[in-house]
Protein backbone atom coordinates (compact mmCIF):
# COMPACT_ATOMS: atom_id res chain seq x y z
CA UNK A 1 0.00 0.00 0.00
CA UNK A 2 1.08 3.47 -0.71
CA UNK A 3 0.33 6.61 0.87
CA UNK A 4 0.24 9.95 -1.29
CA UNK A 5 0.39 13.11 0.58
CA UNK A 6 -1.14 16.46 -1.37
CA UNK A 7 -1.66 19.70 -0.34
CA UNK A 8 -4.43 21.65 -1.72
CA UNK A 9 -7.18 24.37 -1.14
CA UNK A 10 -10.68 24.65 -2.01
CA UNK A 11 -12.38 28.00 -2.20
CA UNK A 12 -15.89 28.76 -2.45
CA UNK A 13 -17.95 32.23 -2.74
CA UNK A 14 -21.63 32.20 -2.18
CA UNK A 15 -24.31 34.62 -2.48
CA UNK A 16 -27.27 32.75 -0.81
CA UNK A 17 -28.08 31.29 2.59
CA UNK A 18 -27.37 28.00 1.67
CA UNK A 19 -25.76 24.53 2.99
CA UNK A 20 -22.87 22.89 1.41
CA UNK A 21 -20.66 20.32 1.48
CA UNK A 22 -17.05 21.37 1.27
CA UNK A 23 -14.72 18.36 1.65
CA UNK A 24 -15.96 14.63 1.27
CA UNK A 25 -12.91 12.40 1.73
CA UNK A 26 -13.24 9.05 -0.06
CA UNK A 27 -13.25 6.26 2.30
CA UNK A 28 -9.19 5.72 1.73
CA UNK A 29 -8.71 9.44 2.44
CA UNK A 30 -7.84 11.82 5.25
CA UNK A 31 -7.27 15.42 4.97
CA UNK A 32 -5.56 17.25 7.55
CA UNK A 33 -7.77 21.20 7.69
CA UNK A 34 -4.21 23.48 8.57
CA UNK A 35 -6.43 26.59 7.38
CA UNK A 36 -9.84 26.95 7.75
CA UNK A 37 -10.79 31.08 6.83
CA UNK A 38 -13.94 33.00 5.84
CA UNK A 39 -14.32 36.11 4.56
CA UNK A 40 -17.40 38.74 4.46
CA UNK A 41 -16.79 41.15 2.12
CA UNK A 42 -20.15 42.74 2.69
CA UNK A 43 -19.56 46.68 4.08
CA UNK A 44 -23.08 46.79 5.86
CA UNK A 45 -24.02 42.91 5.98
CA UNK A 46 -23.50 40.46 9.20
CA UNK A 47 -24.30 37.12 7.97
CA UNK A 48 -23.68 33.88 9.82
CA UNK A 49 -22.06 30.58 9.52
CA UNK A 50 -22.11 27.76 11.19
CA UNK A 51 -19.59 24.78 10.11
CA UNK A 52 -19.89 21.00 10.64
CA UNK A 53 -17.50 18.24 10.57
CA UNK A 54 -19.67 14.45 10.04
CA UNK A 55 -22.76 16.57 11.40
CA UNK A 56 -20.93 17.70 14.74
CA UNK A 57 -20.78 21.38 15.06
CA UNK A 58 -17.23 23.04 14.94
CA UNK A 59 -18.85 26.47 14.86
CA UNK A 60 -22.49 27.41 15.58
CA UNK A 61 -24.09 30.14 14.57
CA UNK A 62 -21.15 32.64 14.51
CA UNK A 63 -21.73 36.20 13.04
CA UNK A 64 -18.90 37.92 10.65
CA UNK A 65 -18.27 41.26 11.32
CA UNK A 66 -18.27 43.48 8.51
CA UNK A 67 -15.86 43.62 5.84
CA UNK A 68 -13.40 41.24 7.99
CA UNK A 69 -11.95 37.78 7.68
CA UNK A 70 -11.83 35.00 10.21
CA UNK A 71 -9.67 32.07 10.75
CA UNK A 72 -12.26 29.57 12.29
CA UNK A 73 -9.55 27.25 13.61
CA UNK A 74 -6.61 27.13 16.32
CA UNK A 75 -5.70 23.54 15.74
CA UNK A 76 -5.64 21.48 12.58
CA UNK A 77 -9.16 19.76 12.34
CA UNK A 78 -9.24 16.09 11.03
CA UNK A 79 -11.79 14.90 8.83
CA UNK A 80 -11.85 10.86 8.31
CA UNK A 81 -12.87 9.23 4.93
CA UNK A 82 -15.82 8.66 4.39
CA UNK A 83 -17.58 12.07 6.16
CA UNK A 84 -18.11 15.42 5.36
CA UNK A 85 -17.13 19.02 6.07
CA UNK A 86 -19.83 21.31 5.49
CA UNK A 87 -21.02 24.94 5.79
CA UNK A 88 -24.82 26.54 6.28
CA UNK A 89 -24.48 30.34 6.03
CA UNK A 90 -27.90 32.47 7.41
CA UNK A 91 -28.56 36.33 6.79
CA UNK A 92 -28.07 38.78 4.36
CA UNK A 93 -24.91 37.39 2.49
CA UNK A 94 -25.28 39.28 -0.89
CA UNK A 95 -22.02 40.71 -1.44
CA UNK A 96 -20.24 37.47 -0.61
CA UNK A 97 -18.99 35.32 2.04
CA UNK A 98 -15.62 33.59 0.73
CA UNK A 99 -14.09 30.16 2.45
CA UNK A 100 -10.89 29.15 2.18
CA UNK A 101 -9.19 26.13 3.34
CA UNK A 102 -5.69 24.55 3.32
CA UNK A 103 -5.45 21.42 3.82
CA UNK A 104 -3.30 18.26 3.68
CA UNK A 105 -5.18 15.33 1.71
CA UNK A 106 -3.45 11.60 2.77
CA UNK A 107 -4.15 8.97 0.25
CA UNK A 108 -4.06 5.59 0.85
CA UNK A 109 -3.74 3.50 -2.46
CA UNK A 110 -3.55 -0.34 -3.16
CA UNK A 111 -0.31 -1.18 -5.15
CA UNK A 112 -1.37 -5.25 -5.21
Amino acid sequence: MAVVNQYKFYGKTTTAAESVDMLEPGVNETIIVRSLRVTNKSGSNTPTVTIKNNNFEIVNTQQLATATSVEILSLPLIVEGGTKLSYTTAGTVSDGVVFGISYLNILKERTD
